[in-house]
């Protein structure tokens, strides 16, 4: 992993933001670092077009930010997930998304502990 400086200031501007995740695990690491507007895409009972539904009343005018993981499924997830609120006039933004990518974090759940390494170093 590389470390972005500019990262600790990226995270604290996207607290603003409306995240979606894709499980619990992403979550629980969002929720350590402070963030409130997390959204869960991964949870069962509702079709992806509902839950898309959700995000766009929950999210309000925040931006949203698509913090799917850089796997395969991640990226695919990324990409209809964007597609979708794209459509709807959703105001996304992937600065975070960009600056993860570059420091080669590639599973948002291991995002709090890389946060807690770089502070103790």
């Amino acid at each position: 992993m590389k470390f972005n400086p500019n990262l600790p200031k990226e995270l604290e501007e996207a607290k603003e933001m409306f995240i979606i995740v894709e499980g619990k695990k992403d979550y629980l690491s969002l929720q350590e670092l402070g963030f409130k507007n997390i959204f869960i895409i991964n949870e069962t009972g509702k079709s992806l077009y509902e839950k898309i539904e959700q995000i766009e009343e929950k999210a309000g005018k925040r931006k949203i930010c698509i913090l799917t993981d850089f796997d395969k499924k991640g990226k695919q997830l990324y990409l209809l997930l964007k597609a979708e609120l794209s459509k709807r006039k959703v105001k996304l933004d992937n600065k975070l998304r960009g600056i993860l990518l570059k420091a080669d974090i590639s599973h948002i759940e291991g995002l709090s502990s890389f946060m807690k390494h770089i502070k103790n170093q």
